[in-house]
């Protein structure tokens, strides 16, 4: 055990924000605080991290257990540069190494003065030395810059000062010192939130071999689902942890849902029935015992309550408007120059976009995405070249920092109506409702508001009006999980054009139906999705090392010897083929059975009995033991298969 909670209770403004959460973490764990906005889930990384005292409850840790939590928020006044900022990081190792020089200065001085030194001087050297190597002090400038380029920094962003980045930099800044400090326990909140698809690949390899034990809050189902092994939900004030990976836990939450509105019908039948008895029979003589038995048995029904059936939270319901039909070319950029300074952008660009894609575009920061998306909406003049856009065209633009131009002072409801024409503001507390604005929520102060209430607000003032084209910058940005699927599900369902930049993998797999790679002042198209474009690229590369192989200069095979191999290896690899569909059927089967046991190390009354739980853990650990045993057979069945096809093709 690195770090428990113990029955944590924490109060906001006088309101209970949760009660009773205990929570232990472990060396490896991989955990996923999910839950709705609000529901307390910042707060409790931060009562973790000891940053916030909870108002009951303790939190223990282990003997020399470091616990580092990276902070939605940031310093607005930070000083220094990109370098210094990152090496205060591992600045544990500067005393070490000031000692260590030292210690070398004495023993170089007795070496000048033709003396060994002193024995005890020699040892501390040697100590130091150890202490210094084992801490990885010689690699200290190679790690920094490997954490440094993974997230996407240039080596001469060491030199820029933190004042001249933007919030999203900084941001990876920080998420740089805490991955370099390399703590015990490592706190995430949203560590995808300003991270582009690159970099998030990058940290998603990094906590591959991270060592600590992980606890990420994040709305990114792709990083959940790849990381997450042990998911702990935060809702309606209380902590409920399921103890397996993501999508069985979507599946043991779902379950759990229904057979406690199972369980809590039953009980309202009995009850009824009971109380039924009770009316008919109390003043009866004959029956008056009968009557005193059951309203005892209403009272210990009331002692003894059905489970509470977790909550189902609610739902935004996005309905994006239909829009009017536009023409054939949405967008058709021609020839555009773009400068920032010195610095091109784009020398000659050609771009279009035809009614009904939904475009996506992907590629590292900086290279130019942003850029584009403005252009796109009329948000940014351009240099040189033509913008135009086609017949009957309305354009609504979502900007990344879209939050920062709500107006603090106004309530949402005045907020949407500063937008608002006469005809929409008769809807507008309607329109907001959808949006989980209701009742006083509608006369909150718009700077009150929570990051994904915000979010929510501004995609309400985004989707009051018809448009026909949606130019969208990180719109998942601050929203939670069910929040994402909403928006997902709208965008997948709607009849006009997208053209988005997003770095959540799952919305761009379920919306995309194009992937315009964007990198050095050039776009490259890929039909499908994100997926798509990536199997795309791997096939290429895949095609241009088989080229550089060098082909063999062998003589062919007599004709009679080549149709007797060629027969032979068709027998073999109809072999493999048969025996590839059996071990797939059977891999199915495992991954049901393992999907069906990790649903029951969910349920509650399976982990209250010991003996059950122990049962329950055997069961998934032959599973899983099984079906590494089975995708190592596949693995073999595969590579055979490539290997024969190849020969037959050669």
């Amino acid at each position: 055990m690195l770090l428990r909670a113990e029955s944590i209770a924490v109060r906001v403004a006088g309101r209970l924000l949760f009660d009773g959460v205990t929570l232990e973490i472990r060396a490896g764990d991989r955990i996923g605080l999910v839950g709705p906005n609000g529901a307390g889930k910042s707060t409790l990384l931060r009562v973790l991290a000891g940053d916030d005292e909870p108002d009951a409850g303790r939190v223990v840790l282990a003997r020399r257990t470091r616990v580092g939590r990276l902070r939605q928020e940031i310093e607005p006044d930070a000083e220094g540069t990109v370098g210094d900022a990152v090496a205060a990081a591992l600045g544990h190792l500067d005393a070490v190494e000031r000692e260590l020089a030292e210690v070398s200065r004495e023993i170089e001085a007795a070496g000048r003065a033709g003396a060994e030194p002193a024995a005890d001087v020699a040892h501390r050297w040697d100590e130091l030395r150890a202490r210094f190597a084992a801490a990885g002090g010689f690699e200290r400038d190679a790690r920094i810059g490997r954490v440094l380029a993974g997230l996407g920094f240039a080596p001469a962003d060491r030199d820029r000062p933190l004042a001249a980045l933007s919030g999203g930099w900084r941001m990876r800044v920080e998420l740089a010192k805490l991955l370099l400090s390399e703590p015990e326990v490592l706190l995430l909140d949203e560590p995808t939130n300003h991270l582009d698809l690159p970099a998030i690949e990058w940290l998603e390899s990094f906590l591959d071999a991270y060592g600590g034990a992980v606890v990420a809050v994040s709305h990114d189902r792709t990083f959940l689902r790849r990381h997450v092994r042990r998911v702990a939900e935060l809702a309606a004030g209380a902590l409920t942890d399921y103890g397996v990976g993501y999508d069985a836990y979507l599946a043991a939450r779902a379950e759990r849902i229904v057979r406690a509105q199972e369980a809590a019908e039953e009980q309202a039948r009995k009850r009824a029935e009971i109380e039924r008895f009770v009316e008919r029979f109390r003043y009866k003589a004959s029956k008056a015992r009968q009557a005193q038995s059951r309203i005892k048995m209403l009272e210990r029904m009331d002692r003894e309550s059905a489970p509470p059936v977790p909550v189902r939270s609610k739902r935004m319901r996005l309905h994006v408007p239909e829009p009017d039909r536009a023409g054939e070319t949405v967008l058709a950029l021609e020839k555009v120059v773009q400068r920032y300074g010195e610095r091109t952008v784009y020398d000659g660009l050609d771009f279009e976009i035809r009614r009904g894609e939904r475009v996506a575009l992907v590629g590292p920061n900086g290279a130019g995405k942003s850029t584009l998306l403005r252009i796109a909406a009329g948000r940014l003049p351009i240099e040189r070249g033509v913008r135009r856009l086609g017949h009957n065209v309305r354009a609504v633009f979502y900007a990344q920092h879209q939050l920062e131009a709500l107006d603090p002072e106004r309530t949402v409801l005045g907020e949407l109506e500063s937008i608002a024409s006469l005809a929409d503001a008769a809807r507008a507390r309607d329109h907001l409702g959808s949006f989980l604005f209701s009742g006083d929520d509608v006369s909150k102060r718009v700077g009150v508001l929570s990051g994904g209430e915000k979010a929510r607000l501004a995609l309400a003032k985004l989707f009051l009006r018809p448009a026909n084209f949606l130019v969208l910058d990180e719109p998942t940005n601050h929203l939670d999980v069910d929040a994402c699927e909403v928006l997902e599900d709208a965008l997948a369902a709607y009849a006009g054009t997208v053209l988005l930049v997003s770095h959540d993998r799952a919305l761009l797999n379920a919306v995309a139906t194009r992937i315009v790679d964007v990198r050095a002042g050039r776009v490259r198209d890929f039909r499908g999705n994100y997926d798509d474009s990536l199997r795309a690229l791997e096939a290429e590369s895949a095609a241009r090392a088989a080229a550089a192989e060098p082909r063999s200069a062998s003589e062919p095979a007599a004709p009679a010897k080549a149709h007797r191999l060629s027969r032979e290896r068709r027998r073999a690899a109809e072999r493999n083929a048969r025996e590839l569909g059996k071990v797939e059927a059977a891999i199915a089967e495992h991954e049901r059975r393992l999907g069906a046991a990790e649903a029951r190390l969910g349920d509650p009354d399976v982990y209250r009995d010991g003996e059950r739980m122990r049962e329950a853990e055997a069961e998934r650990a032959a599973l899983r033991s099984a079906l590494d045993a089975l995708y190592e057979r596949w693995s073999e069945l595969a590579e055979e298969n490539e290997a024969a096809a190849a020969a037959e093709a050669s």
